[in-house]
């Protein structure tokens, strides 16, 4: 750390994001070769292993260009939490600084981009009974977890919970059991609390174009996924009969084509194509709700 007049400064650690296809990598990649600065990937399907394609992961010529940190760390048999991303990261960025090297941060998934801004795990005891009561009904489907918060909640669950997300509502569900305080209070006092990046500075940046230029940049890319080998990867995914909850099953892009692979290939490839462009589309989207949450905003076409 520096210090100025007798105090300590914090290091400071830049941070990149945007949504999907935006142009993120290509950015972070100039930035890294002015300075001679290392990349942390902060992206939740990046971290599997043999999931590179539907990723968009960077390629191997773009990994040589720049050293790369928060690539291929776990099995997609696995479930990477961000409370493990956090502490690699963690140690990572510390490396960095440590050796005086520039590092930035890059990548558009809300609860690992969320973790640097505020606290990722909270210190409320689930019961067994309050989690046993939650897994069942998230083995009889998401729409059964989503019927008893909705109880629990009064009729409306709070826009910021992803009511898609069988795992999310799990865990939202074992905390409204275990603490009988309505989920936006549990969530504002959770995010009270400082986080585990709180002793460093940020200088931030969010790469956006308006919509009509992303959805045709989304588009091209799909195609290109397409014929590059995302069907490949989709049929290796499905040899390893992963559980349906992991992160790795989930992913847009992977989740349509094992749909396609097991519905026989009946559609034409084009129509699996728009069918990964629109749910593409629904994931920009969350992305950007999650930047706005976490009072992250862009210019448009402000791609440096």
């Amino acid at each position: 750390m520096g210090e100025a007049g007798g105090m300590k400064t914090a290091p400071t650690l830049r941070l990149l994001t945007g949504p999907t296809a935006s142009g993120k990598t290509e950015a972070a990649l100039r930035w890294a070769e002015s300075c001679g600065g290392e990349i942390l990937s902060c992206d939740s399907v990046c971290v599997y292993r043999g999931l590179n394609i539907g990723s968009a992961k960077p390629t191997s010529a773009e990994q040589a260009r720049a050293p790369h940190h928060g690539i291929d760390l776990a099995e997609p048999s696995e479930r990477y939490s961000v409370a493990t991303y956090v502490n690699y990261a963690r140690s990572v960025i510390d490396s960095a600084i440590a050796r005086g090297k520039p590092i930035m941060v890059t990548g558009g998934s809300g609860f690992y981009l969320a973790a640097f801004f505020g606290p990722v795990a909270d210190a409320l005891e689930i019961p067994e009974a309050a989690s046993a009561e939650a897994k069942e009904l998230q083995n009889r489907g998401v729409e059964f977890l989503r019927k008893r918060l909705e109880e629990l909640e009064g009729g409306k669950l709070p826009a910021w919970l992803d009511v898609d997300n069988p795992i999310r509502l799990t865990k939202a569900l074992e905390r409204r059991l275990a603490s009988g305080r309505p989920l936006d209070e549990l969530r504002d006092d959770f995010l009270g609390k400082p986080g585990p990046f709180a002793d460093l500075k940020f200088e931030t940046e969010v790469i956006d174009r308006p919509d009509p230029e992303l959805r045709s940049r989304i588009s091209t890319r799909t195609r290109a996924m397409l014929a590059g080998g995302l069907i490949e990867e989709a049929t290796w995914l499905l040899s390893l009969n992963l559980d349906d909850t992991l992160p790795a099953a989930r992913a847009v892009g992977y989740r349509e084509t094992m749909d396609w692979l097991k519905g026989g290939q009946k559609e034409p490839l084009e129509a699996l194509a728009q069918t990964i462009d629109l749910n593409t589309w629904g994931l920009v989207g969350k992305q950007r709700k999650w930047f706005r949450r976490l009072g992250l905003t862009a210019p448009l076409n402000r791609v440096k």
